[in-house]
């Protein structure tokens, strides 16, 4: 690196012993059965020892159980599922370790039917069916069983995702769902708004779930919409101000985990949030970060919800906004040695640095990604427009001297000083293990984007381009790719 370009006045203070954290990662607990019966069974005994009331819905009957769901907050009782054609062995076992006496069944004999319900009544347990001859009907006639509020959400209900991520909001607030069409307001909806002396409603979704035609006939409207359905259920969530030092997770997609996993969480009076079942997705990342949550149940077995997701929900970086800034770019080369620019080699490494820290669930923003040109003061503002965390400058060194060699870090106490320090030291010894070059320390200095970065910030001197032992290792893809994995772990120890 140009030393002149890169800096204000060093200040060389020693080399520091790294001490290893000894904290834990995130708590994170998964529920979830064979099938989406065994799993329902599984959450309702999360929080109810005994039921002597249950709701049961029919196991694909999904609007049935959306509009459900603000029922059984309110009864406070479970929400469980069956097949259609006979009462489904880890159901009929729920039922009797609940040592349940009453069941609501929510939905009509399409998608629970006689022989089921009587299957149920044989086991010595009460029947009652709240069903209509839709999925409007039915709603209305949940919402009349409900007790009397002058607000109610109005969802579409061929759009499972806006109902799913309603379910917490509206139980908590005691509020029913109605459902209509996009366009058309179904007249079992509007008997409802009617009887049930409806004066305000919250449209859930936008304009192509619900056209603005159908929202302005509505009584006193208000809309709720989003990009897509994690970022409804994080808006939602915050609506409903449920506790966040706990969250319960779910897969989008699977209707069944996340009706099951809206009522215990707002039983529980805990935040529900949806995220993709493969990869924890942005908007909840986000949320997480925000709220600096710590502690997650999953519902659902993995295929369901994914193993990587529980892994980077338990990740300390989650949601965390890391600002990667690979130094130099364009007309500005930095140093150079070895066939090598250490443009080309920060932006690799920073690039390398960006995927990893997204697999591990961070937010990672990058000051560049291309073979372009930020001014020092550029970099700085970039970080805070990000709201960062923390910052991290790639670099590579150099000497007129070609046998110095060996990885270093650099913090300033101008800002954040201890926890510009920790990070270093967590940093530093697994880039030296990543990279197996000569260990420099940890050392103080006045570079420009640290010194003035108000976050916790280091800058990272990966390896000597001049030195014929460093740029061969900087040349090696295998290398710069362990190089980035080891600094990923030491901003996930970090924050631990």
């Amino acid at each position: 690196m140009k030393f002149l370009f890169k800096c204000l006045p060093v200040f060389l203070l020693g080399v520091i012993l790294f001490v290893p954290s000894a904290l834990a990662d995130n708590s994170v607990k998964r529920v979830g059965g064979n099938t989406r019966y065994d799993t329902a069974v599984l959450a309702a005994k999360q929080s109810w020892k005994e039921a002597k009331t249950v709701i049961i819905v029919g196991g694909s009957a999904y609007p049935d159980g959306i509009a459900a769901a603000p029922l059984a907050y309110q009864k406070n009782i479970p929400l469980l599922y069956t097949n259609k054609h006979n009462l489904s062995a880890g159901t009929k076992k729920g039922l009797i370790d609940l040592k349940t006496k009453n069941v609501i069944i929510v939905g009509g004999t399409p998608a629970v039917s006689k022989n089921t319900e009587n299957q149920i009544k044989k086991m010595g347990i009460s029947v009652k069916r709240l069903a209509g001859s839709s999925r409007y009907a039915t709603a209305a006639k949940v919402a009349n069983e409900m007790g009397r509020s002058t607000t109610a959400l109005v969802v579409n209900g061929f759009v499972n995702a806006d109902g799913l991520a309603s379910i917490s909001y509206a139980a908590s607030k005691k509020y029913p769902i109605l459902f209509t069409n996009d366009s058309t307001l179904n007249g079992s909806t509007a008997n409802a708004i009617k009887n049930l002396g409806i004066k305000n409603t919250i449209v859930i979704g936008g304009t192509k779930s619900i056209s603005n035609a159908l929202y302005n006939k509505l009584p006193n409207p208000s809309r709720v919409s989003a990009k897509n359905r994690y970022d409804l259920s994080m808006k939602l969530a915050k609506k409903a101000n449920l506790g966040t030092s706990y969250t319960y997770i779910t897969n989008g997609f699977k209707e069944a985990d996340s009706i099951v996993g809206g009522v215990l969480g707002v039983k529980q009076g805990r935040a529900h949030l949806l995220t993709n079942g493969n990869n924890l997705s942005k908007e909840t990342r986000t949320y997480i970060g925000d709220k600096n949550m710590k502690s997650f149940t999953v519902i659902g077995k993995a295929s369901s919800l994914s193993d990587n997701v529980a892994s980077q929900l338990k990740n300390p970086v989650v949601g965390k906004t890391v600002f990667i800034d690979p130094g130099h770019g364009d007309q500005d080369s930095g140093a150079t040695g070895y066939g090598l620019l250490e443009k080309n080699v920060n932006l690799d490494i920073g690039k390398r640095l960006n995927s990893k820290l997204y697999s591990a669930g961070a937010l990672p923003v990058m000051s560049r990604t291309g073979d372009t040109f930020d001014s020092l003061e550029e970099r700085v503002k970039k970080g805070a427009k990000a709201k960062a965390d923390i910052f991290i400058s790639v670099h590579a060194n150099a000497n007129d001297n070609n046998s110095a060699n060996g990885t270093e870090t650099y913090y300033d106490k101008t800002y954040q000083s201890a926890n510009s320090l920790k990070l270093a030291q967590n940093i530093q010894p697994q880039m030296v293990s990543a990279l197996g070059t000569r260990d420099r320390g940890v050392k103080t200095a006045g570079f420009y984007v640290i010194k003035y970065s108000q976050m916790p910030s280091v800058l990272l001197e990966t390896g000597f381009v001049t030195s014929p032992i460093d740029s061969n290792i900087l040349k090696q893809s295998a290398k710069k790719d362990r190089l980035a994995t080891g600094i990923s772990k030491g901003v996930s120890s970090y924050f631990k």
